[in-house]
């Protein structure tokens, strides 16, 4: 088979995934290409859930436990009662939502796996300092889980090693050269510059703009989502990397659109009645 027919059959096939993997994102209805499937992730997630458990220590603040349990629950029906309203498809119906505190005064971070597993350290109470403030990261976090964005990371990354493979095999292995003579991975860094990382700070984005939105749902007060972030500035003291070498978008950036989105969001999402 020559080159050139070669490409075009890789195109199709290509042109094929892109067809059959295409959705798009709840409520913000950006296009979303997806290929790996939504079980396979949760079902690793929830394994690596159990490990984290074991290796890592819970805390004993029963307290804040139940609390984050309290603010999670909310979101879980406020979001269910939101798509059944709008007769959209629920995403979450397959979670099997878990909430764990996880004792690290270090690590100002919380994260949510696909499929609904949560996790908050202890770190990111000093930062969130109120119900509010702690609504507003459980929101984010849960929004990145609801946009399914791990699958579309995964999907994405399979895409680009394999055409990056294809690449180096046409360039007669000259990426492979420039990787061997820099010492580094040359291709990787720049593809995570230049795709990855602009994909992954719109995702962000999206995560935070849906994460208002949950909050609001729910009954929590979204003003409270900037002062958390100008707290989030001010305890990282401005040791943040530049916002195209990084996954996320500056503090500086998110408090302007955050404050941006804010009296939209209370008049068009005012919380849902959870009774």
């Amino acid at each position: 088979m020559d080159r050139r027919k070669f490409l075009s059959y890789v195109g199709c096939s290509c042109c094929g995934v892109m067809i059959t993997g295409c959705s798009t994102a709840p409520i913000t209805d950006r296009k979303q290409f997806k290929i790996i499937p939504e079980s396979k992730l949760n079902a690793q997630a929830a394994q690596i859930y159990e490990k984290i458990k074991e290796k890592e220590k819970m805390s004993d603040d029963k307290k804040t436990l139940n609390k984050i349990k309290e603010i999670g629950n909310k979101m879980e029906q406020a979001i269910s009662k939101y798509f059944s309203k709008a007769n959209i498809n629920d995403p979450t119906t397959n979670f099997d939502w878990e909430y764990i505190l996880i004792e690290n005064k270090k690590i100002k971070n919380a994260w949510c796996m696909p499929g609904g597993k949560i996790a908050v350290y202890t770190g990111i109470l000093d930062v969130t300092k109120n119900t509010d403030g702690l609504a507003a990261v459980m929101g984010h976090e849960i929004a990145h889980a609801v946009a399914k964005h791990s699958v579309e990371r995964a999907s994405r990354g399979v895409v680009l090693n394999t055409g990056t493979t294809l690449i180096d095999i046409f360039t007669g292995g000259k990426l492979s050269q420039v990787n061997r003579a820099t010492g580094m991975d040359t291709v990787g860094l720049l593809s995570q510059i230049g795709i990855m990382n602009p994909f992954s700070r719109k995702q962000e984005s999206e995560a935070d703009y849906l994460g208002m939105i949950f909050s609001s749902l729910s009954g929590y007060d979204i003003r409270e989502t900037k002062e958390l972030w100008k707290r989030m500035r001010a305890s990282n003291k401005g040791k943040e990397p530049p916002e195209f070498m990084s996954t996320h978008p500056s503090s500086t950036s998110r408090i302007k659109n955050l404050t941006e989105w804010e009296n939209s969001i209370i008049i068009d999402y005012p919380p849902i009645n959870l009774a």
